[in-house]
């Protein structure tokens, strides 16, 4: 992401609008620290979730629920 100081920023602002507009992040900094962030409103609102929508889709078998082997259990918990 491109990084302007505030100063340079507010000489260029219209094309930093236009650059954030064709989907860029612009990063405006007070001096090395950065501040605040130059993004494209997105012109559609996004769709309204849906819940249940991949119900079905995807099956846990029993054998999920049984204990791990001791071998991989170590692993996990670190223990080599």
């Amino acid at each position: 992401m491109p990084m302007f100081t505030l100063k340079a920023a507010a000489a260029q602002l219209p094309k930093l609008i236009a650059r954030a507009e064709a989907g860029e992040e612009i990063i405006i900094a007070r001096g090395t620290k950065p501040v605040a962030m130059i993004v494209s409103v997105q012109s559609k609102p996004r769709a309204k979730r849906q819940f249940g929508r991949l119900k079905g889709l995807a099956k846990v078998g029993p054998e999920f629920f049984e204990p791990l082997p001791e071998e991989e259990l170590k692993l996990w918990e670190g223990d080599s």
